[in-house]
């Protein structure tokens, strides 16, 4: 059928015909009128079909206008936000629903731009995401921030371009959907998971048929098994046997009366190792009663049972551990150099030193610190022949003597099995811990040809493993007698470093997330040799602290900083405060009280809480009454207190209520890997929300991006230190960035 002005042509074409064929013959012959009256009966058949076609047009048009009606009542009724989007995000079009999460009225929204709705930190992905959309035929999705009125909402966009011809078009149809608390729910799930996985306890899931369903680290730590090794097997893998049916029928009836259990049993390692643990079950009902699953959590009672056995004191024997003592070590030594003298066989000699069990003595207690010595010497047995000697001279030491080697494989074998042994958690009493050892290695007679010298290699081969970071073993080497000596001659510059004006104080600022102020600062050391330059502090400060002198040098950082504050309190900011760093040393020192500090800043006319002092979590839990009094003595004063690189050991809440701790400082290594939806970020968040609802106020380190700070900003962090506002730098140069950060508020 032909379209309207194709069907009136063709009639006028008709009736010109009509006419000329009239005309040209006035008086037609008969046969010619019959031609003309065709024409016309023509002309009215055409005449009707298109009256016919129009009348179907103006049935199409009313269709169209319905189903266009329909349409627009569909689009701005809509459950779900649309958006008609132009190039670059400008709105040419929305719904009712749309208008709700903007905030506007839909009427006026016409040239807004939907990116900026969109902050700044996501506009950049959500433009990528619009160019996709325009340059493709198919159906885009993204998730991003969106300030919806005086909210941020999370939202997924699903987007589609026009299409003309087959090719993209100028606008795109933009789906919007709310999925906040999607967002939370997933965020829940992620600390959820952060907790789950930190737990020192160990935790075991079955499913109503007792099998295993899921298992934490602290799991894998405790028994041995891995998760892939446990998930699917019956709960019954760890068992020992040790425990009759009785008491299996009991914890069963238990369980279905009552859906818990807890108490004591014994349980079996994946090396065959017996143990006892601590158990408490709990059940998971579905919404009709029935059995889920069942969460069991554990923990090792080995130790407090065998703590309650005495050992028989005997001459060459430890009495704590069985082992034996330096004398009857020093003899075997002996007798095995001799054996491998006469049978040309080489012998290796460890060393081994607990990581950071001073802390554990200080904090927990010496009866908890013996029971980590037995436990430890009962794992290094498991780990040994029995020709190898294995003693514990004094202390927190214990030394190896493997004979018989041909290589150095079997060497190698017992010190991994040492450091994967110490992996488990150790459970003492009421307290569980972790602990690591330095292993040095020296060999016989590769590396010295007598007994004096094998000891000392293998002494200096145990520093470098804890030089190195600790939890490793290394084997002497001649550069370690280089770095022995180097030691030394360190030690012996810093006795005149001081005298001679070789430090200097380098402040870092501590800026305020929030405004971009800098009110605060840390005083850090710095050593210029005179002949080596730049000493870093890494390589001094320890050998400081070991020999003393780091009570001196920190009396003088204090006298340097207290001046320093004063001169920036009375020319930038009255309320300025600097952060001393104060090593555990200074405060075990008998010696040394801090009235001194109180009296030198009455001197200079300064309040106490012009000072933070910056301790560490270790000082924090010393259970010590010198180092509580001295913490007292602070807060009395007016100054703060504040507990440097926080998460990275174990502090109890308990302490930080009872020393009334001022800040918290994030460690780096939580800021450096923090990305959004990260695990890092979780634990800042949940570090910042436990912080604030203390009363304390949080300074997150080694703040390097601008993304690190935008994230903590969000996540409520008051201060910020980093590499982002500046390194550490001298006094002059600091009040540089003071001057500037004054000028940019003064504008």
């Amino acid at each position: 059928m032909s379209n309207p002005p194709e069907a009136a042509q063709a009639i006028d074409d008709l009736r010109q015909r009509a006419e000329q064929k009239l005309a040209a013959e006035r008086k037609p012959p008969t046969g010619k009128l019959t031609d003309a009256h065709k024409l016309v009966h023509e002309l009215q058949v055409h005449q009707i079909e298109l009256e016919m076609q129009n009348e179907a047009l103006r049935e199409s048009r009313d269709t169209a206008e319905m189903a266009l009606a329909r349409a627009a009542e569909l689009f701005d009724f809509a459950p779900v936000a649309y958006f008609i989007l132009g190039p670059g995000g400008l709105i040419q079009q929305t719904n009712f629903r749309g208008e709700r999460l903007l905030g506007c009225d839909r009427l006026t929204i016409a040239g807004k731009s939907f990116t900026h709705s969109v902050p700044e930190d996501y506009q950049p992905a959500f433009k990528q995401f619009l160019e996709t959309v325009f340059a493709s035929r198919d159906p885009q999705r993204c998730e991003t921030r969106l300030r919806a009125g005086g909210d941020t909402l999370w939202v997924a966009v699903e987007a589609i371009a026009e299409t003309i011809a087959g090719q993209p078009g100028e606008t795109c149809l933009a789906a919007v959907l709310d999925i906040t608390d999607r967002k939370r729910g997933e965020h829940a799930l992620q600390l959820a998971a952060a907790v789950y996985l930190a737990l020192e306890e160990a935790i075991m899931v079955v499913d109503a048929d007792n099998r295993i369903a899921a298992v934490n680290p602290a799991f894998t730590r405790l028994t041995g098994y891995t998760a892939e090794e446990a998930v699917g097997q019956i709960s019954s893998l760890l068992s020992s046997g040790r425990q009759d049916k009785a008491f299996y029928q009991a914890l069963w009836d238990s369980l279905k009366t009552t859906g818990r259990w807890q108490g004591e049993l014994w349980n079996r390692r994946k090396n065959g190792e017996i143990y006892l643990e601590y158990l408490s079950i709990s059940t998971v009902y579905g919404d009709h009663g029935e059995v889920i699953q069942r969460v069991g959590m554990f923990s090792d009672l080995t130790e407090k049972k065998q703590a309650e056995e005495t050992i028989l004191k005997q001459a060459n024997i430890d009495s704590l551990t069985g082992l034996p003592n330096r004398r009857l070590f020093l003899d075997r030594l002996q007798q095995a150099i001799h054996k491998a003298h006469r049978t040309k066989h080489k012998l290796a000699l460890m060393f081994l030193d607990l990581d950071h069990f001073k802390d554990v003595n200080d904090t927990l207690g010496h009866d908890v610190g013996d029971s980590l010595l037995t436990e430890t010497a009962q794992r290094l047995k498991t780990c040994l022949r029995e020709t190898d000697t294995l003693a514990r001279p004094g202390g927190d030491e214990f030394t190896i003597v493997i004979g018989e080697l041909d290589g150095l494989a079997s060497v190698d074998r017992v010190a991994h099995g040492i450091l994967q042994s110490m992996m488990a958690p150790f459970q003492l009493g009421a307290e569980r811990c972790y602990v690591s050892f330095s292993i040095g290695i020296a060999l016989y007679p590769d590396d010295a040809a007598d007994l004096e010298d094998l000891l000392k290699k293998a002494d200096q081969a145990m520093y470098s493993a804890k030089h190195q970071g600790r939890n490793q073993f290394c084997y002497f080497t001649p550069a370690m007698q280089e770095a022995a000596d180097s030691r030394l001659r360190v030690a012996n510059d810093l006795r005149g470093a001081l005298a001679g004006g070789q430090f200097w104080v380098a402040y870092q600022p501590i800026v305020k997330l929030a405004t971009g102020e800098i009110h605060k600062a840390e005083a850090l050391l710095r050593w210029q040799h005179p002949t080596r330059g730049l000493v870093s502090p890494a390589e001094f400060v320890p050998i400081a602290e070991e020999t003393g002198m780091i009570i001196e040098i920190g009396e003088w950082i204090f006298q340097q900083a207290a001046s320093q504050v004063g001169t920036w309190r009375a020319h930038y900011y009255p309320g300025f405060q600097i952060g001393v760093n104060k090593s555990p040393v200074q405060f075990h020192n008998l010696g040394k009280n801090h009235n001194t500090w109180f009296a030198y800043l009455q001197r200079l006319g300064l309040p106490g809480e012009c000072l933070v002092v910056e301790i560490t979590e270790g000082l924090l839990l010393d259970s010590s009454p010198a180092v509580a009094e001295k913490l007292f003595a602070f807060r009395d004063a007016g100054i703060q207190v504040s507990l440097d690189d926080f998460g990275t050991g174990y502090s109890s809440l308990s302490y930080l209520k009872k020393f009334q701790i001022d800040y918290l400082k994030i460690d780096q290594n939580f800021v450096r890997n923090m990305r959004d939806d990260s695990t890092d970020l979780a634990l800042c968040e949940a570090i910042i929300l436990m912080a604030h609802k203390l009363g304390m106020k949080v300074v997150a380190e080694g703040v390097e991006t601008q993304e690190q700070r935008d994230l903590l900003l969000r996540a409520g962090c008051d201060y910020g230190q980093g590499y982002l506002f500046s390194k550490p730098v001298p006094a002059d140069e600091f009040e540089k960035l003071l001057a500037g950060v004054k000028a940019g508020h003064g504008k």
